[in-house]
């Protein structure tokens, strides 16, 4: 993300906004958007400015999406923040031939039934009325009055390429595009199951080919709800619980077999559970230490993420240096920009049985619990393992193991099948940290296709 234009961007908003609060009134809005408190003393402007000046390069997104959410910003000054915002985030490339030959094969009607809903996705993503700053000439129709006069008061005036054209959809950057997609099969533009399906099969034969498709990832008010993802990757589904930084097996028992809403019967301080939702940007740092400071209570920044971090590590196998050394290398290495990147679980549960694999024979499933996970954007599950001897070995390692491995691969292999993707490590590998540092540089730069 670059954080120089955000933060230009951020500074423009602020030099307008002091003039809509009183100076009383600047504390409580720097605590809204998530600034630091303004000083005291000179005009509110320069308050404004040097409370900006104190605010962290990774805490900046947190702000833009403030001022987006809170305050009313004209159509360019909102486009701008949200292109650096949207860019600067996990999205999908959608080709300009894919968005024409989508919009040729595209019929309005469903969402022409609509039109205030239709109207409200259109106004918050496009510039559809003109600037009063912009000059003299105030004759000229708007794009919004255009829309209404060739849309809906002359349907067939416009075709839908047409009307692409005029939002300017086929040359707007790819996240642009892409939350336009989500809005138009959003139940909050189209509340109509089958026409929201209709749109999203109509949709999904042009995405296809292009890579992404928009997959179904739960429900909204009763309503299906879809996000753009690369296609061949992931999975369609959100996940519920997660349970990771485990100290041992934990006791674990349903409350509602229904719902799926489980409790940790004892022991409950040897296990994390992350029971909140996982949204399309994946489970980032910024998210698992925002669920920690709530649950702990714990209203220092900087010493939520200290015990946050400490709790996690405790969980490493004493014995796996090469464990550490990669939880270490990926904290160390993202310390700057630590809430943008995704949270590295260790100890994770993926399965989970009440029996040990002894007592459930050949129907045990491998692989309970896993070294690291991540929940990437797009639905994307990345487990990590580092094998020790343990994994193809016995009697301590003095002799191979077939069996196990076979086992192991297995287990992986019904990982894959059901949306992860698995990488693994050779434990000496990590073992010295000097020789792990540039091995685990390269991978995770390749794994999160880090443009910094």
């Amino acid at each position: 993300m670059d954080v120089a234009v955000l933060r230009s961007l951020i500074d423009g908003v602020l030099a307008t906004l002091y003039t809509r609060y009183g100076a009383k009134e600047l504390p409580a809005l720097c605590r809204r958007l998530g600034l630091p408190p303004p000083d005291e003393g000179n005009t509110k402007h320069e308050r404004l400015i040097t409370s900006l000046k104190a605010c962290p390069d990774d805490r900046l997104p947190d702000v833009a999406d403030a001022v987006l959410e809170q305050e009313e910003l004209g159509q360019a000054e909102r486009m701008a923040l949200q292109d650096v915002l949207w860019l600067g985030r996990h999205h999908v490339q959608i080709p300009s031939r894919t968005r024409r030959e989508l919009a040729r094969d595209f019929d309005l009607s469903d969402h022409l039934g609509y039109p205030d809903r239709f109207m409200a996705l259109l106004g918050r993503l496009w510039h559809l009325d003109n600037d009063p700053m912009s000059g003299w000439v105030t004759s000229t129709r708007s794009l919004r009055d255009q829309i209404n006069r060739h849309i809906f008061r002359n349907p067939g005036d416009w075709s839908t390429e047409e009307f692409f054209e005029q939002l300017g959809a086929f040359e707007a950057p790819h996240p642009r595009f892409g939350v336009f997609l989500e809005g138009l099969a959003s139940s909050a533009v189209l509340p109509d199951e089958p026409a929201q399906r209709r749109f999203v099969e109509l949709a999904n034969r042009h995405l296809q080919p292009a890579g992404s498709i928009l997959s179904q990832d739960g429900e909204a008010d009763g309503y299906p709800q879809f996000h753009l993802v690369q296609h061949g990757r992931g999975t369609a589904r959100r996940p519920r619980n997660l349970i990771f930084a485990t100290l041992g097996k934990p006791d674990i028992r349903f409350t509602s077999a229904l719902d799926n809403d489980i409790e940790v019967a004892e022991r409950a301080d040897e296990v994390l559970v992350y029971d909140r939702s996982v949204g399309k940007e994946g489970l980032l740092w910024r998210d698992l230490l925002s669920w920690w400071q709530e649950t702990r209570n714990i209203t220092d920044h900087e010493q939520a993420a200290r015990s946050l971090y400490g709790r996690m590590e405790a969980s490493l196998p004493p014995k796996s240096p090469g464990q550490k050394n990669l939880f270490l290398h990926y904290h160390h290495a993202h310390r700057d920009h630590l809430n943008e990147v995704p949270a590295l679980l260790p100890e994770i549960w993926l399965h989970w049985d009440p029996k040990t694999l002894r007592e459930r024979g050949p129907q045990a499933m491998q692989n309970l619990r896993m070294d690291f996970l991540m929940l990437l954007p797009g639905n994307r599950r990345v487990v990590l393992e580092v094998d020790g001897m343990q994994h193809y070995t016995r009697n301590e390692g003095t002799e191979p193991d077939s069996t196990k491995y076979a086992a192991t691969m297995a287990g992986d292999r019904d990982l894959k099948f059901r949306g992860y993707e698995v990488f693994r490590f050779g434990h000496d590998e990590l073992r010295d940290r000097n020789r792990a540092q540039p091995l685990l540089a390269g991978f995770f730069a390749a794994l999160l296709d880090l443009k910094r």
